[in-house]
């Protein structure tokens, strides 16, 4: 093993403007990958819902918004074993290694024009998001000190990176689908995270966290039963699997249910572990209680925030203008509004957090902004989708665009803010894990929304949005109304 491996890079390197270098290691990695998923992610639903004579699944709107959201259930619930995975037998560089390998796998395969490529394609992405995801945003906590004012800074420039990536995948995925096919956008997404798996090797020296062992490994009797019970259940899931497909019991809307119901149960359980388990003292468990109120308001912004590559893809096609100044561009770039925003956004929130300093509002209040933003966003539809006869109505492109606008700067003030509170909160037994029990918000945020979108299209619009907007808003201030006592129980989050 070389010896330079293993050693952590130092604290207060700032190469990388003003942060350490690792970061553009890390935020480069996730230009990438984000790239491929949301790339992806935005002509998902369109491929589920075009007509089998022109490439797609042929399934209804609503019924293509629910598999998609079940998708993405999946992909975070997966993240629970990825950060598992990195703290007691990958360790953290390795998990996504191969989390980015098992990705770039899923997108070659679903470049294959067959039903069976696709479904294989979406389980391999979901494994790989799972083990890569919550082990890079856990790795970036690592590069700062729990007190460093650059750490939200820091995050929020990682978020950027990940945004530049949500704005160029669904230009170059959605122009490939609608001109050249949608497995084409499939192939296009594959490359991208080939490109961020080789960097993130190239650059690994500047990175914490790289040695070849978990931090807090089993023991290597555990280990290989671990190993064992691990790939037996796999196999066995699978043959389940198998078996009631082919008894005409697991079909696609059982399936969607399954994954709903694993999203409400799995964080119950997962807090539950956390709170007993002897590895986590006393002050770690006290910290653990207002996590989990910023885990519902989690819960609540992304409710909203994945409607934009569900719902909003949905009106967009059917009910938007697709034509600027005289040029026809495919439905699916809004979703790189979304990311354009984030991106113009997260350095302006990067610098005014690192100008405040310790003035900046506490990390509960941005969070409560941003829930109410994402509420906002939903809210704002209500105007252009109402008073209209059926649903043939066509609106105009800035109402889209305005909607994605305050969704993302809801989306930077939350993410960034909730990312580095879990780094600080975590347990230091479960810091991988508790990573990975935020992105479960996500998972049990898309499993809520695999159930809701099925009305979709059966109510009115407005009413649709409507309801849907002012539920985030109420989550919202319902954490602000807790704000004095968040404050005092989040030490030392500030």
């Amino acid at each position: 093993m070389d010896p330079e491996f293993d050693t952590p890079p130092a604290r207060d390197d700032r190469g990388f403007l003003g942060h350490p270098r690792g970061l553009a290691t890390l935020s480069g990695l996730e230009v990438w990958e984000r790239f491929s998923f949301l790339g992806m992610q935005a002509i998902l639903v369109l491929y589920f819902a075009d007509t089998v004579a022109d490439g797609g699944l042929g399934m209804s709107p609503a019924t293509a918004a629910s598999v998609s959201a079940a998708y993405a259930t999946m992909v975070y619930l997966v993240s629970v074993a990825g950060g598992w995975l990195a703290d007691r037998i990958l360790g953290s560089y390795r998990a996504v290694l191969w989390g980015g390998i098992l990705i770039a796998c899923g997108h070659y395969l679903m470049a294959v024009p067959a039903t069976a490529a696709t479904w294989g394609g979406l389980g391999l992405i979901s494994a790989g998001t799972g083990l890569l995801k919550p082990n890079v945003a856990s790795m970036v906590g690592t590069l700062y000190r729990t007190d460093d004012d650059r750490r939200d800074a820091g995050f929020a420039l990682y978020y950027m990176g990940i945004n530049i990536g949500a704005f160029a995948g669904p230009l170059v995925t959605g122009w490939l689908g609608e001109h050249r096919g949608w497995h084409w956008g499939f192939s296009a997404a594959a490359i991208g995270m080939t490109a961020g798996l080789v960097q993130y090797v190239l650059g690994r020296r500047h990175l914490a966290g790289r040695k070849h062992s978990a931090e807090f490994p089993l023991a290597p009797d555990a280990m290989r039963r671990a190993v064992r019970l691990i790939a037996g259940g796999l196999v066995a899931l699978a043959a389940l699997g198998v078996l009631l497909a082919a008894a005409g019991w697991l079909t696609m809307a059982r399936f969607v249910d399954v994954l709903t119901l694993v999203s409400v149960i799995a964080p119950v359980v997962y807090f539950t572990v956390m709170f007993r388990s002897p590895r986590v003292t006393p002050a770690e468990r006290g910290r653990l209680r207002p996590y989990g109120v910023l885990f519902l308001a989690s819960v609540a912004f992304n409710f909203i925030l994945f409607q934009a590559y569900s719902t909003m893809m949905l009106l967009a096609s059917a009910n938007a203008r697709t034509t600027l100044l005289g040029f026809d561009f495919p439905a699916s770039w809004y979703a790189s509004a979304l990311g354009a925003f984030e991106v113009a956004l997260a350095p302006v929130v990067a610098a005014v957090w690192a100008r405040m300093g310790h003035r900046q509002p506490h990390a509960s209040n941005k969070i409560a902004i941003g829930v109410i933003l994402g509420g906002l966003s939903f809210l704002l539809m209500v105007v252009p989708t109402s008073g209209h006869v059926g649903d043939t109505y066509t609106i105009a492109a800035w109402w889209i665009v305005g909607s994605y606008l305050l969704l993302g700067l809801g989306d930077v003030l939350l993410e960034t803010s909730g990312m580095s509170a879990t780094s600080k909160l975590a347990p230091k037994a479960f810091s991988s894990q508790t990573m990975a029990l935020w992105f479960l918000s996500l998972a049990l945020a898309n499993g809520i929304q695999a159930q809701v979108v099925k009305i979709y299209g059966t109510v009115p619009d407005p009413v649709y949005f409507g309801l849907n907007g002012a539920v985030a808003v109420a989550a919202g201030l319902a954490v602000i109304a807790l704000a004095p006592w968040l404050r005092r129980t989040m030490h030392p989050v500030h």
